[in-house]
């Protein structure tokens, strides 16, 4: 040792330059006891005993190189103002620095056994850079604190402890590797460090334990590597950070290659505070599904809890954003529940996997109750397990574009009653499994563009690829194609409920389920517009039961489904392409697609496209459909007859159609009513009366008899007979007064009948007629 200080002790030591720390078998002439390091610190008491000497003016600096120090360095309890620095060293055990208050103190390749340094003050930095801590399993004294047979609760067994220490500097582990895996790698529950905490590709072999951990700046693990398979890699409930805590790739040293931060275990930290961003890019998170916490864990039958946990951060805070992307891969849960992020989660191309079981669910992602004041993006996200976050606030935008989710019949994606200001876009996705967004409240618009979903969980009501029940969107909700692709769902598609604002829009999809199951169900669903125009025919029922619209786009692929159309008081106000007045075909065509629809006879439909028609002012073509409406409903009940009484049903219904229109046409009573008039007219007057060869029995006036003869003054006229015979409601003084036999009788009677029959089919017409002019 050299440069002797003016206190007494020399500050400098160097030792051989060829001395290797890493070597198990050190040279003798490189050997200093540690004592011999400490005897220029000490000075002997009257009893004897040594006491720590307080340094005055100048704080000194303890520098050793390339040494072995042999025996125990031990300063605790010491109260120094000195800065203790070691380099290329080698210790046979932990330096003791507990209870200590030094100035500072650093490590630079050195190994050791170990590092005690609970309750520890530094005024300084507390440095390992580039070491090397190996605890030796075979002595008698494991770890750095406790016995191999000690068993109390609580107590730490760590290679290196900074428990309750206090570092007004930073504490910088760079480049050093701590292996301790019958026990923990690193302990600092409740460390408190002014500066940051600095664990460039730190590798460590046991649990890293930060607990209540209190940082000023920066807490970063870029590059590391934490190895404790079965149990906690990195502990920190109660983490607070001033800074940011990036856990991600290091990409400094240029001469290697970059590298990810590895944990194989629990990356365990509820209730961690951390003012900037939390920072997981390209991690590389693992669980063993074996580890004594995860079976433990998955043995309570707590169906809220997640089995297999690769990382759990419930009731985080985060004032800016937390990123989980960029190549991030998992294989355990992300469980982020209740938590808070000031910023956005963004988790595009990450890929989350977790092994397959039974019970309880396996979530991939976990985000139930959290809030998110920013956008939440999962671009290119894959997925093996379940994506929950019910009961999320998202103050931003819900982005996954060409996401790759899989959940083979269980919910994929389980968003129950969130809240969204912005969109929600699962856009060119592939998603095995239900999408389940129940009950959401969203500011802007659903986006499923060619998305495709297949293998749907089952359920008593049906398959449900989407379920949308009870939504309140402020845009739009589309499950529609592009030109280049298509949206598909292999199961059915649910709006039950749903409130949209503008427009609900299927165009081009292709929707398949079984054909007793329904394949899209929208009853009570509102929205402005109607965009139902499949690509396909769906296979399956639809349901638009109590629905309401304002605008109809449809196409005939939808009227076609397998299973039917429910159409129950469903409500349209328009179509998007309007019926000319003088397109007959097009009402026709529409007709066909109603009856096929509905597989029977059902009078609301029919009422509701005549409803529109008339409000559109095409008062001919409703009055089309309301006859249309009478036929298919009096050919119902003749099928409800049977056959004998059927063809009673069926001639009756024909006779209105072809005279009357069922009363929806007028017109043809009035040509009813002049045909009778002309024939009923040829026939009383080309015709004759027996009675006028027996003037005995009757009165005879011209070519007819009177029937009473007491009726004077009449003169028989055919056409006005006939006339009297087709006006029911008034006498024109010739009904009845006529004498008529054999076929006149009949022929009379039957006029009087259809008269009736006619001339109340046309009062109907007018006072309907009337009744509208009224109304508009």
């Amino acid at each position: 040792m050299s440069g002797n200080s003016d206190d007494g002790f020399d500050r400098d030591g160097v030792g051989p330059a060829d001395f290797d720390a890493f070597d198990p078998n050190p040279a003798p002439e490189a050997t200093i006891d540690a004592e011999e390091l400490l005897r220029p610190l000490l000075e002997p008491e009257s009893s004897g005993l040594l006491r720590w000497r307080r340094q005055a003016v100048q704080a000194p600096i303890l520098r050793l190189d390339n040494y072995y120090v042999k025996g125990r360095l031990n300063l605790r309890a010491a109260d120094l103002d000195v800065l203790f620095r070691f380099e290329n060293c080698r210790f046979e055990y932990p330096p003791d620095v507990r209870e200590a208050k030094l100035l500072g103190l650093s490590f630079r390749r050195c190994w050791l056994p170990g590092l005690k340094a609970r309750n520890f003050r530094s005024r300084n930095d507390v440095r390992l850079i580039h070491c090397r801590v190996e605890v030796d399993a075979d002595r008698p004294e494991e770890g750095t604190d406790v016995l191999m047979n000690r068993t109390d609760r609580g107590m730490p067994n760590a290679a290196v402890n900074l428990t309750d220490a206090v570092v007004k500097g930073s504490v910088i582990l760079t480049g050093t590797t701590i292996k301790h895996p019958k026990g923990k790698a690193f302990q600092g529950d409740r460390l408190a460090i002014t500066g940051a905490l600095l664990a460039y590709r730190l590798t460590t072999e046991g649990e890293v334990r930060i607990p209540g951990l209190r940082a000023g700046g920066n807490v970063n693990f870029s590059g590391a590597r934490l190895d404790n398979p079965k149990g906690f890699a990195l502990s920190g409930n109660g983490i607070v950070v001033s800074g940011n805590f990036l856990c991600e790739t290091d990409n400094y040293d240029p001469s290697s290659p970059p590298r990810p931060f590895t944990a194989h275990g629990m990356v365990f930290m509820p209730n961690i505070h951390v003012d900037g961003d939390l920072v997981f890019k390209g991690a590389q998170l693992q669980v063993d599904p074996t580890g004594e916490i995860l079976v433990d864990a998955w043995k309570t039958g707590d169906w809220y809890l997640d089995p297999y946990p690769a990382f759990i951060a419930d009731r985080m805070y985060v004032h800016g954003n937390v990123e989980m992307g960029d190549g991030l891969r998992a294989t355990g849960t992300l469980r982020m529940v209740n938590t808070h992020i000031g910023g956005a989660l963004r988790l595009a191309k990450a890929e989350v996997t977790v092994p397959p079981n039974v019970e309880p669910p396996d979530r991939a992602i976990h985000l139930d109750g959290s809030e998110i004041n920013g956008d939440l993006e999962g671009s290119d996200l894959r997925t093996r397990g379940q994506f929950r976050l019910a009961d999320v606030t998202v103050k931003g935008n819900v982005f996954i574009r060409r996401g790759n989710l899989s959940h083979a019949k269980r919910d994929v994606v389980s968003a129950r009653r969130s809240r969204v200001s912005g969109n929600i876009m699962l856009t060119e996705c592939i998603m095995k499994g239900t999408v389940r967004l129940q009950g959401v409240t969203v500011g802007g618009s659903i986006d499923f563009r060619d998305s495709n979903i297949f293998e749907p969980e089952p359920e008593e009501t049906g398959r449900w690829g989407v379920d949308l029940r009870s939504v309140h969107v402020a845009r739009s909700v589309l499950l529609h194609s592009s030109p280049h692709a298509s949206f598909r769902c292999d199961g059915g598609v649910t709006f039950d409920g749903a409130v949209i604002k503008r427009r609900l829009s299927i165009a081009g999809a292709v929707l398949q389920a079984g054909r007793d199951e329904i394949v899209l169900d929208a009853g009570d669903t509102v929205a402005e517009e109607f965009d139902l125009t499949p690509d396909e025919v769906p296979r399956g029922r639809v349901s638009l039961r109590g629905a309401q619209c304002g605008t109809l786009h449809d196409n005939m692929q939808l009227w076609y489904a397998t299973g039917g159309i429910e159409l129950e008081d469903f409500r349209y106000d328009a179509l998007d392409d309007p019926i000319d007045l003088k397109d007959d075909e097009q009402i026709e065509e529409r007709l066909k697609w109603l009856r096929h629809a509905m597989r029977g006879y059902r009078p609301g439909p029919y009422d509701q496209f005549a409803t529109m028609l008339r409000e559109c002012g095409n008062e001919e073509h409703a009055d089309t459909v309301l006859m249309r409406k009478q036929q298919y409903r009096y050919e119902s009940l003749a099928k409800g007859y049977g056959w004998f009484f059927g063809s009673g049903v069926r001639l009756w219904s024909w006779l209105q159609r072809w005279m009357v229109g069922y009363g929806y046409r007028p017109v043809r009573a009035v040509a009813w009513l002049l045909a009778m008039l002309v024939g009923g007219s040829l026939w009383f007057g080309l015709g004759s009366d027996d009675c006028v060869n027996d003037p005995e029995r009757f009165v005879i006036v011209g070519e007819r008899c009177v029937v009473n003869a007491d009726d004077t003054g009449l003169e028989w006229n055919p056409v006005l007979y006939t006339v009297d015979l087709l006006v029911p409601i008034a006498d024109f003084g010739n009904k009845g007064r006529w004498h008529m036999a054999d076929a006149d009788k009949w022929v009379s009677t039957g006029f009087i009948a259809m008269g009736w029959v006619l001339v109340t089919t046309v009062a109907a017409g007018v006072t309907r007629t009337l009744r509208r002019t009224n109304v508009n």
